[in-house]
C-alpha cells in the first residue's frame, strides 16, 4: 500500500469562463504539481468545488487525473456524498480507476448523529477495498465529531487508515494521534496550525495553500521530517498570512484559483453562486504574493 504521508494539495477544478471544466487545464495544473514535487494530491474535495459538480463530472475529473498521473503519485479522491449508498459507489468508482486514498467528510446537510456517523463509515468500510480518511470539518459539514468517536471508527473499521482533522481545535489532533496509534495516521486540515500539528504527532497535511505554494508546503514538511524546526518555522512564518487569509475569507476557493492564474496555472471562475474576488481582496492576494516572492502574471 502507497505511504499517505505529507504535504498534499487539494486540487481546484479549473473552469472556463462559460464555467464548464477545463479539461486541458485540469492536465497542465496536475503536471505542474507532479514537477514541483509534491508528496501527492487530493481531487474531488471542498476546494475543488465537490458539491457543485455532477456525478458524471466527479467521475471524469478522478478518470482524467489518475490518467494523467499514471502512478508519479499518491492520488487521494474526495468520495463524499449525502447518502451512504452514493458514497459508496464514488468510493468503488474512484477506487477502479486506481485511486490510493478516499477522503470522506460524513452527510453535511443531514446534521447526522455519533451513532449515524459510525454506520455511515462502517457500511464503507465493508463495501470498499480503498483506504479511507475519515474527515472532521465542523464549519462545512455542521458535525464536530468527538474525539472518542473518531478513534471508534478508526479502531473498528478497517479501511479507515487517516483522519483528517479541521475542527481547529490541536487537543483533537494531539489525542487522535497519541491514542490512534497503530490504527491510523493523522493528516492537519487546518491551514493556520500545520506546524502545531506536526509536532503534536500529525504526519501530514491538506494543504490549500499548497495549490499557491506547493514548494514551500512540501520543503516545510521535509524540515520538520528532517528535524530540522527552525527552517520549517521559518517557511510557516512565511506562508501564514496566506494561511490567514484562506482561513479567514470564506472565499478560499475563489483565492486559490485567482492565484493560479495570477502564477500562469489553470484557474476561472468558481461556480455560481461563489463570485470572484472584490478588487480590495484581489489586490491584497497580489501583496500576499509579492511578500512570498511569487511573480504574477497580471
Amino acid at each position: 500500500m502507497t505511504a499517505i504521508r505529507g504535504a498534499y494539495p487539494v486540487l481546484i477544478t479549473p473552469m472556463t469562463e462559460a464555467q464548464e471544466i477545463d479539461w486541458g487545464g485540469v492536465k497542465n495544473n496536475v503536471n505542474y504539481f507532479v514537477n514541483q514535487g509534491v508528496a501527492g494530491i487530493v481531487i474531488n474535495g471542498s476546494t475543488g468545488e465537490f458539491v457543485s459538480l455532477s456525478k458524471e463530472e466527479k467521475f471524469q475529473m478522478v478518470e482524467t487525473i489518475l490518467k494523467e498521473v499514471n502512478g508519479r503519485i499518491p492520488v487521494v479522491v474526495g468520495t463524499a456524498a449525502e447518502t451512504t449508498k452514493e458514497t459508496i459507489e464514488y468510493t468503488k468508482q474512484a477506487e477502479a480507476h486506481g485511486a490510493d486514498c478516499a477522503l470522506i467528510i460524513n452527510s453535511y446537510y443531514c446534521k447526522p448523529k455519533e451513532n449515524e456517523i459510525y454506520f455511515h463509515y462502517k457500511e464503507i468500510s465493508k463495501a470498499v477495498n480503498l483506504p479511507i480518511m475519515l474527515y472532521n470539518n465542523p464549519f462545512t459539514s455542521g458535525v464536530n465529531m468527538s474525539t472518542e468517536l473518531m478513534l471508534q471508527i478508526g479502531k473498528d473499521c478497517e479501511r479507515v487508515t487517516h483522519i483528517k482533522e479541521s475542527s481547529g481545535e490541536i487537543a483533537k489532533v494531539r489525542d487522535l494521534a497519541r491514542k490512534g496509534k497503530g490504527d491510523f495516521e493523522v493528516f492537519c486540515g487546518a491551514e493556520e496550525l500545520v506546524m502545531e500539528s506536526y509536532l503534536v504527532g500529525a504526519t501530514g497535511w491538506i494543504s490549500v495553500a499548497g495549490n499557491i505554494v506547493p514548494k514551500l508546503v512540501t520543503d516545510m514538511y521535509q524540515h520538520f521530517q528532517n528535524g530540522e524546526l527552525e527552517e520549517a518555522w521559518a517557511i510557516n512564518d512565511r506562508i501564514l498570512p496566506l494561511c490567514s487569509f484562506l482561513e479567514g475569507s470564506g472565499k478560499y476557493v475563489q483565492i486559490v484559483k485567482r492565484a493560479m492564474e495570477l502564477t500562469g496555472q489553470a484557474g476561472g471562475p468558481a461556480r455560481f453562486p461563489r463570485l470572484g474576488l472584490s478588487p480590495e481582496e484581489d489586490q491584497h492576494l497580489k501583496e500576499i504574493l509579492a511578500n512570498l516572492s511569487i511573480g504574477t502574471h497580471v
